[in-house]
């Protein structure tokens, strides 16, 4: 059976002062007024009912997710005791998932992105579940470039194998690591170049025999807390072993050196949001080119983010500046530097500052 796993185990520390280590960026309701978390469930259900969808997140956000996701069996919210990279949380979800079914297919995909066209997604999604019933391997949906982005890697794409459902099916040639912005240009003008979505599809038994080829120690790890599961041990095993496991990626772990990979390019809407300028992707600007959420005032402000988070922003004669206030702190950077709120949460806890972090 088709199950969803959505990834939310992320700190969203460039989301500061909203985002906190106990209310991160997919709790957040940044481009709806929902928080992401909730609207990236609502869009798999159509597709994938309630009882197969599995959230990966935090120990420290396990009980919110519970409560924003009530329609969600509450064992299906699998709580990290440690952030150790996205090859370990698809490893353990796919070993949760064999214990309660072992046809497992899987879709996998990250808790914050913001994808307005949502009969599209679920006919991408599963286009991409069909190819791995049938196909077996691993394959990762690509977005279709619209700028020379030097924030994403990009997928070489390889020859084109078949036609699913009306999406293209193409032999994944490789992984390409995030480019300088001449390399970016060069990938846009010769085509042939996908951005990486964080997206996939497999079978879940095709994940582990994958993990167990190319990181065994991982393998070993996901494998004592397999054993434990639905056991008397089973909250001290995995509180022991996995903050021992190996940290990467799932895409430099597992991905790139994959035997069989597949990719199916996909045009629907797609942000990942990745910082507080990237809301005006994703939000309606004012005639003046300001995007913003919350109670907010702008007189004479041009091209410049305003977030009020239960107090009034008030902005005057400025540009190109984001503004995030909440009851306990205020940011404010020029938008071309806002990458770098990561630094001020850095500092923040240097100085012991903990209550604002």
């Amino acid at each position: 059976m088709l199950h969803a796993v959505v990834m939310a185990g992320g700190s969203g520390t460039r989301f500061w002062p909203a985002s906190r280590a106990d209310r991160p960026k997919q709790l957040l309701a940044l481009a709806a007024d929902e928080p992401l978390l909730r609207v990236t469930v609502d869009r798999v259900l159509p597709l994938v009912p309630a009882e197969r969808v599995w959230v990966v997140t935090t120990a420290a956000t396990a009980e919110a997710t519970r409560a924003l996701l009530g329609d969600l069996p509450p064992d299906h919210v699998l709580a990290e005791p440690a952030g150790r990279d996205t090859a370990a949380c698809v490893a353990y979800a796919a070993k949760v998932l064999l214990g309660r079914d072992p046809d497992a297919h899987c879709l996998v995909f990250p808790a914050d992105h913001v994808i307005p066209d949502g009969d599209r997604f679920r006919s991408a999604m599963a286009a991409g579940a069909a190819v791995v019933e049938r196909r077996g391997g691993l394959l990762t949906f690509g977005i279709a470039p619209t700028r020379p982005e030097t924030g994403y890697g990009y997928l070489a794409v390889g020859d084109r194998l078949a036609v699913e459902s009306g999406w293209p099916l193409h032999r994944l040639a490789r992984f390409v690591e995030k480019p300088d912005l001449a390399t970016a240009r060069a990938y846009l003008a010769a085509g042939g170049y996908l951005w990486n979505s964080g997206m996939f599809a497999w079978r879940a038994a095709e994940l582990l025999a994958e993990v167990r080829r190319q990181l065994p120690l991982l393998a070993d790890g996901v494998e004592a807390i397999g054993a434990a599961l639905g056991g008397p041990d089973e909250r001290r095993v995995l509180d022991e072993v996995y903050p021992t496991l190996p940290r990467t990626s799932v895409d430099f772990g597992i991905m790139e050196s994959a035997e069989r990979c597949w990719t199916i390019p996909v045009d629907f809407g797609w942000s990942d949001v990745g910082s507080w300028p990237a809301l005006v992707e994703v939000l309606a600007a004012d005639s003046s080119g300001n995007v913003g959420r919350g109670r907010r005032l702008a007189l004479d402000v041009k091209d410049s983010v305003l977030i009020g988070e239960r107090v009034l922003v008030a902005a005057i004669g400025v540009r190109d500046l984001v503004v995030v206030a909440t009851p306990d702190a205020v940011l404010v950077a020029a938008k071309g530097e806002a990458q770098r709120v990561k630094e001020v949460v850095d500092a923040l806890r240097e100085r012991g500052w903990d209550e604002l972090l």
